[in-house]
């Protein structure tokens, strides 16, 4: 007789709420909800979208602008803040233009089948699109091979997230 877990539900409620009361949600399986989620967008400052920074200036500036926290817009869950008035009015007319791919994560982790979080210094603009990195020297890695990397990515995504 093969004996698990889930043939004592009792003992499953009981490890949910220790793990909730120790703080270790980690330990616990992803709600159905938020499995499906396709963006996130967010990671270094929590529900502001790629760290804070403009993402339409990465496309203008060429480098990673830190947004204002008075120019901001709601977009797909997060809040996203920008350096200038002309940048917000971009990206309220185009948000898929400038939202980073991959809903923010890094783009060599979701090629690779997994997630990451993707950090707005780690950065590359490449077909018009704006990918994000881990850090930079998981950048470098991707970089050897954006295309290729950029086709398994795109071929995982968004059912990585399901992961």
């Amino acid at each position: 007789m093969k004996l698990s877990l889930a043939s004592f539900p009792h003992a499953v409620a009981l490890v949910a709420a220790v793990a909730l009361a120790l703080g270790l949600t980690s330990l616990l399986p992803i709600a159905p909800a938020q499995a499906g989620k396709a963006a996130v967008f967010t990671g270094i400052v929590k529900g502001v979208a790629v760290g804070g920074y403009d993402p339409v200036a990465y496309f203008t500036a060429g480098k990673p602008v830190k947004g204002k926290s008075t120019l901001t817009h709601e977009y797909q869950g997060a809040t996203w803040r920008f350096s200038s008035e002309q940048n917000l009015a971009a990206f309220k007319s185009e948000p898929a233009k400038y939202a980073p791919q991959y809903g923010g994560y890094c783009a060599w982790a979701v090629s690779q089948g997994y997630t990451a979080k993707g950090d707005p210094n780690a950065w590359k603009v490449v077909n018009g699109k704006l990918y994000l990195n881990y850090n930079r020297s998981v950048q470098r890695t991707w970089q050897r091979n954006a295309k290729g990397n950029i086709k398994k990515a795109d071929a995982n995504w968004p059912t990585v997230l399901k992961k």
